[in-house]
Parts: C-alpha cells; structure tokens; sequence
C-alpha cells in the first residue's frame, strides 16, 4: 500500500514555481499573443537522460515560427524525430511541464526569420538522436538543442563551438547571458483528470482509484525513462 501511494505521488505532475503561471485558458490565450518568431519555448520535464546529461532541469526546447497568423513550433523528440508541430498540438504533448517562455530581444529581421525558418524546415524527417551529446561527434540524428542552435547560427544570431554539447539548460544561459532573449515568463502545464464516474459504491471507488493512480504512474515512468 505504501509503495502504491509512493508511486501515485510520483506520478502527481511539476508544482509551479513562485513564478510561473497556471496554464488556465486565459493565460494561454495571452501567451500565444506574446509569441514571435524565434521565441523558444524550454521546458522543464521529466526525462532522466536529458537530466543527467546536461546537469540541467531543462529536458527540451521548441523554436516557434509565427508565419500567416498561424504559429508552429519545431523540435526533435524521443520517438517522431525532428518535426513541425501547430502550437495547440505542442502544448499538449508536452503536458506535464512547465515552460520558460523567452523571445528575441531584437525581433527578427523578414531576412533572419527566411533563413531561420528555411533551416528548421529543411531537417524535418530526421531522427533523434542524443548519446553524441556526451561525445560531440556529428551523427545522423538530431537532439533538440542541437536543432535549435543550428537554426539560429544559421540566422546569423549566435556562434556554438560544439552544437551537439548544447543542451537545453546551456542554450538558454547562453542567451540570456548575451542579453540576446528576454524572459517571457513561466507558464505550468498540467493534464486535467478525467471526472470519476458518479454513484460508485465503495469497491468500485477504490478500484477506478486504484487504475487511475496505476495509469498516472506508467505515463510517468514513460516520460522518465523513454523521455516521451
């Protein structure tokens, strides 16, 4: 028993910080306003490898493009691999999380925008990769700070040695410590439970309650260990 109320706080999800925000549907309305082209989305998630790798609570970066009114994000994941996602549909794949939300302190140029764009879209399809982050080595996948820092050395903003060694946490120090991106703030994500049935007598209370804690848990296990 014990155990089982170990796990189904485990699986509870990020607190939010003193900071951040509660992810309601009015402070999304207003974050999606705030975005820009070339405003990354980092989130502080659950996946170990990342974790342990980059000595960081920051396991993945998004990069947004804002093109026709329409606002996509670019990553590369455990699983798809590089891709392009509308920002509703990265929102909830990355739910649980909390996001730091920074944006170019000098909006982009229609000439930096072209060239950053046109990098992210030409490495969709790739796979993940990210043992060559201890490494540096090129290989034929791509992390996602690595993606990121490719797109924006190819904008002309930045300069990384050894982009395969870039992690998340790295990226976003490198950024703010060259006053390049400002912070956007913090906005926490969380998945809403499903309502419990009415008029359950108390053995099946106990056991929707049971299967709900067991589900939380292996989601949770998932993204620790599969970092999906």
């Amino acid at each position: 028993m014990w155990s089982l109320l170990v796990l189904c706080v485990l699986a509870s999800g990020p607190e939010a910080g003193p900071e951040a925000r509660s992810g309601s549907p009015e402070v999304i309305a207003e974050f999606k306003q705030s975005l820009q082209t070339g405003s990354l989305l980092f989130s502080q998630g659950d996946c170990l490898a990342v974790q342990i790798f980059s000595a960081s609570s920051y396991t993945h970066v998004g990069g947004v493009v804002v093109k026709d009114g329409e606002v996509a994000v670019y990553d590369s994941m455990n699983g798809p691999g590089v891709r392009k996602t509308s920002l509703d549909e990265y929102l909830r794949l990355q739910t649980p999380t909390q996001l730091h939300v920074v944006h170019p302190a000098t909006p982009f140029t229609a000439e930096r925008a072209a060239s950053y764009e046109s990098h992210l879209n030409g490495q969709l399809g790739r796979k993940y990769a990210i043992k060559h982050h201890l490494t540096g080595q090129r290989c034929d996948g791509l992390h996602c700070a690595e993606y990121l820092t490719d797109a924006l050395m190819t904008a002309d903003l930045i300069h990384a040695k050894n982009p395969p060694r870039v992690s998340p946490g790295s990226l976003l120090e490198g950024l703010e410590k060259a006053n390049l991106y400002a912070d956007g703030g913090r906005l926490v994500l969380k998945a809403a439970e499903p309502p419990k049935p009415a008029n359950l007598t108390w053995c099946q209370s106990l056991w929707h309650d049971t299967g709900t804690c067991c589900s939380n848990t292996a989601t949770q296990l998932r993204r620790w260990v599969l970092c999906r």
